[in-house]
């Protein structure tokens, strides 16, 4: 029988649970500074081409995203979403509770467009209202669908001019690259977005996200961001 649900439903893979367990007698150091996480970053440095960025692990999709947020924005900052946009659905307020506001931009099938972001922009030009730094998206969005590399280009393009961050939840990355309809690639998502996450939790993995800051602006400091607000695991 094949279940339709999230993956949340299940155990890891195999391959995983079998990896763990012919490591878990290993002594290695703590909060991810250990020989497998580096490998991992590594590897994920190769597959993307770039050399530069930086890799950090998290514990789940919630926290990757109100913790990317939160370090990147000034105070009297926001995020711009899809209108089913998970940070502004399904996640409880919490960037919003860091001091964050989420601007929910309608769509049709649940992706942002530059028209989409414009619009949001248009109104928030006073000096005394919050200013957007950040357009949010994810891939495959709630709906379904996936971005194509056209729509992402026009997408980073947009928030290029308009001097905002591009943020890629990637919670469902794994879906999103393997669908027929997609025809974006890792490398790609490196050169587009300023940050992005590969989604372990609900691909096959025990837990936890792959975080990977492209833009040097969002790299200093971000470790103890993660630090501050409980998203360090100790046996990382």
């Amino acid at each position: 029988m094949i279940y339709f649900r999230s993956d949340y439903s299940l155990g890891a893979h195999p391959k995983v649970m079998a990896a763990l367990q012919e490591t878990n007698m290993e002594h290695t150091d703590g909060y991810g500074d250990d020989k497998f996480s580096h490998a991992c970053a590594d590897m994920i440095r190769e597959m993307i081409g770039r050399p530069d960025a930086h890799v950090h692990f998290m514990v789940g999709g919630t926290p990757t995203n109100t913790i990317t947020i939160a370090s990147a924005l000034r105070p009297y900052e926001g995020v711009i979403s899809p209108s089913t946009g998970h940070i502004y659905v399904h996640e409880t307020g919490s960037v919003e509770m860091h001091g964050h506001r989420v601007f929910a931009a309608p769509t049709e099938d649940g992706k942002l467009t530059p028209e989409a972001i414009e619009q949001v922009m248009l109104h928030h030009e006073d000096e005394h209202t919050v200013i957007p730094k950040m357009a949010y998206i994810t891939h495959p969005t709630e709906n379904g669908g996936v971005y194509t590399k056209a729509e992402l280009t026009a997408l980073s393009a947009c928030c290029k001019r308009l001097g905002l961050l591009l943020f890629l939840d990637g919670a469902r990355l794994g879906t999103g690259l393997t669908s027929p309809a997609c025809d974006l690639t890792l490398p790609d998502l490196a050169v587009l977005t300023d940050a992005f996450y590969l989604g372990g939790t609900k691909n096959g993995a025990l837990m936890g996200e792959a975080m990977v800051l492209c833009s040097p602006a969002l790299q200093p400091w971000f470790f103890r961001a993660m630090k501050q607000r409980g998203s360090v695991l100790a046996k990382g």
